[in-house]
């Protein structure tokens, strides 16, 4: 009878289970698309924050838009385009509340001025009728 190498038989069969699983995750990483258009949309936010007037009315959030937009950078050239994805996506969310706040203060402060001025009018209209 034939002695039958459990030990030998059980190395080949983890040897094969883990160069299976490294392929897979090769795969699956090779797979993985660069994020370009995501990059692209969050320079655009960045710059549409930059013009609503973040750099003076919202400097907090338009700055971490950057420094995430600049990681998403180095990401990408290292090849890590999950990263460079999910940084892409903060950016761009810190650049639309960077905007959104420029323009709520901007809003806040034109509204303020035109009280300001409608209180000038009403005092110039009572003046003028006593």
């Amino acid at each position: 009878m034939k002695k039958i190498d459990c030990a030998g038989s059980h190395r080949r069969l983890h040897g094969i289970g883990v160069s299976m699983a490294a392929s897979i995750v090769i795969t699956a990483c090779a797979s993985i698309p660069a994020p370009i258009e995501q990059m692209a949309v969050s320079k655009v936010a960045i710059s549409n924050a930059a013009s609503a007037g973040s750099n003076e009315f919202a400097p907090l959030p338009l700055k971490s838009a950057l420094e995430k937009m600049d990681a998403a950078e180095r990401a990408m050239a290292d090849g890590n385009y999950t990263l460079a994805r999910q940084l892409a996506e903060q950016a761009q969310v810190d650049a639309r509340l960077a905007a959104a706040t420029a323009r709520s203060i901007k809003a806040q402060k034109a509204a303020t001025a035109l009280q300001d001025d409608n209180r000038v009018l009403r005092q110039e209209i009572d003046r003028k009728s006593h």
